[in-house]
C-alpha cells in the first residue's frame, strides 16, 4: 500500500484528528477512488485535513464541485483572505517544505494562484498560443514526434520489455511544450528531473530543485532576449519589454515555470494511465482499435476514469458561503475532489465502468478532469490532442501491445491528489 514518502515531514500529521481524514492517509493514497468515494457518500462537503495538517473542506460530488469552480467567491490567492502576512495556508506550507523566503514570490505569483483581474491579464497574454486553431495547426508536428518516438521504442527494450512512460509518455508532451515555449532540447532532461523533485514533497529535493529552476529560467530569458524568435518565450519577453505593467519579471519567470511543468507532467500521466486502462480492458481497447474515430471520445472517458489530477489546489472562501447545507466561513480552505466527482453515481450511470462510448461526440465536456469555470485548464485542448495522437499512433504502430506485468504489480507514485504510475512496462508485440 503506498504511503507518504518517508523523508517528507508531512507524513507525521496522519491520524492526528480522528474523523477528519488527512490527504496523506494510506487509504486515500492507495485507493483514492474508493477512499474519496466513501467520503462522497458521507456528504457533498466533508471536513478533513490538508497535507500540512491545516483544516480543509473536501467537496466531493459532481454538482457541488462544478458549483464551486464557477463561484468566484472562492479564490485561489490565500493572501486575499489571510488575517495577516505569513498567516495564509500557502505560506505555512512553504514553511513546512523549507522554501526560502526570497523565492516564495515565484510560487505565490503564478497564474495558478491569482484571481481576477491579474488572472485574466496573465491568461490573455498566453491564450493565443493555446487556441483551437493554433493547436490544430500543431497536430502534424505532434504526430511526427509521436511516430519518431514509437519507431525507436524497440531500441529501448530489454528482454522484449520497454517502459512506455520513460520512452514515450513523457518525451512526447515535454517535447511539444518545450518547442512551443522555446526550451532548448539539451535542457529538457533537466526539466523532467526538476519536475520529479517538485512533486516529491521531500524537503531536501525541493530546496535544491526550485532555486535551480528559477536561476535557469532567468538565464534562459537573458539569452533569448538577445536572439528573439517566434516561440512563446520570445513573445513574453517582447510583451515585458514593451510594457512592464502588463507582465513583470517575476510573472514572466513563473509563467514559463507553470507552462512547462503543467504542460507535460499531467499529459504524460494521462497517456500512461490511459494506456494501462485500455490494456486492462480488452473490450474497450477493441472498440478503439476497430473505430479510430472513437479516440477523441475515449480521451474524455479516460480523463474521467483515470485522469492524473484527482484534486484541485486549495481555494479559499472570500466571505461566508453556504454550500450544500454547510456553512463555509470566510478564510476557510476548500479542496475539490475531482476523482470522487467524476465517479459520482448521482451524475453518471454505472460510473465504475470504463466506457469509451460514454461521452457523445460533439457534446460539451461531461467531466471535471480539466476543471471548469474561469480556471479551466489553459492547455486542455493541447492535452486532449496529445492524448488522441498518443493513443491512435501507439495502437497503429503496435496493435499487439500488452502489459509486461500483472496489473496489480504496476507501481504508483504515492502523491496526494494525483494518479501516477512510476513505470509502465509493456511488450510491443
Amino acid at each position: 500500500m503506498p504511503e507518504a514518502p518517508a523523508t517528507s515531514p508531512l507524513a507525521a500529521y496522519v491520524g492526528k484528528h480522528p474523523g477528519e481524514p488527512n490527504v496523506m492517509e494510506p487509504e486515500l493514497l492507495a485507493d483514492p477512488f474508493g477512499g474519496y468515494g466513501k467520503l462522497r457518500e458521507q456528504g457533498p462537503v466533508v471536513r478533513g485535513r490538508f497535507v500540512d495538517d491545516s483544516p480543509v473542506w473536501f467537496v466531493t460530488r459532481f454538482e457541488e464541485v462544478r458549483e464551486v469552480l464557477r463561484d468566484q467567491r472562492f479564490v485561489n490567492n490565500p493572501a486575499a483572505v489571510a488575517a495577516g502576512p505569513g498567516e495564509d495556508p500557502l505560506s505555512r506550507m512553504l514553511d513546512t517544505l523549507g522554501i526560502p523566503e526570497h523565492l516564495r514570490v515565484y510560487m505565490a505569483g503564478s497564474i495558478l494562484t491569482c484571481d481576477a483581474p491579474d488572472h485574466t491579464r496573465l491568461r490573455r497574454l498566453v491564450s493565443r498560443a493555446f487556441t483551437a486553431r493554433k493547436i490544430t495547426g500543431l497536430r502534424p508536428r505532434v504526430e511526427q514526434i509521436a511516430d519518431d518516438l514509437l519507431a525507436r521504442l524497440p531500441e529501448h527494450a530489454e528482454d522484449g520489455v520497454v517502459d512506455l512512460i520513460e520512452h514515450f509518455a513523457y518525451p512526447l508532451p515535454i517535447t511539444v511544450i518545450c518547442e512551443l515555449v522555446g526550451i532548448p532540447e539539451t535542457d529538457r532532461p533537466q526539466w523532467r528531473a526538476w519536475g520529479a523533485d517538485l512533486i516529491s514533497l521531500e524537503q531536501g529535493r525541493l530546496s535544491k530543485a526550485f532555486p535551480a529552476m528559477i536561476d535557469h529560467i532567468h538565464e534562459l530569458i537573458r539569452e533569448r532576449r538577445g536572439a528573439l524568435t517566434d516561440d512563446l518565450l520570445s513573445e513574453l519577453i517582447r510583451t515585458h519589454d514593451d510594457d512592464g505593467s502588463r507582465l513583470s519579471d517575476v510573472e514572466m519567470v513563473t509563467m514559463v515555470l507553470t507552462l512547462v511543468l503543467a504542460g507535460h507532467e499531467t499529459t504524460a500521466h494521462l497517456i500512461a494511465n490511459g494506456t494501462a486502462a485500455l490494456l486492462t480492458h480488452p473490450d474497450q481497447l477493441g472498440l478503439v482499435q476497430a473505430d479510430p474515430d472513437l479516440v477523441p471520445r475515449a480521451v474524455h472517458e479516460l480523463m474521467r476514469w483515470c485522469g492524473p489530477v484527482q484534486a484541485t489546489q486549495l481555494r479559499y472562501a472570500s466571505e461566508d458561503i453556504d454550500l450544500a447545507g454547510t456553512r463555509i466561513r470566510k478564510g476557510d480552505s476548500v479542496q475539490l475532489i475531482l476523482v470522487s466527482a467524476n465517479f459520482d453515481p448521482r451524475h453518471y450511470a454505472d460510473p465504475e465502468r470504463l466506457d469509451v462510448t460514454r461521452h457523445p461526440a460533439g457534446h460539451a465536456e461531461n467531466h471535471v478532469g480539466f476543471g471548469h469555470g474561469m480556471h479551466y485548464c489553459l492547455g486542455a485542448t493541447l492535452a486532449r490532442q496529445e492524448g488522441e495522437v498518443a493513443f491512435s499512433r501507439l495502437l497503429a504502430h503496435y496493435p499487439g501491445i500488452s502489459l509486461a506485468v500483472e496489473p496489480d504489480r504496476l507501481e504508483r507514485v504515492p502523491l496526494p491528489g494525483s494518479w501516477r504510475l512510476a513505470s509502465l512496462p509493456v511488450r510491443l508485440l
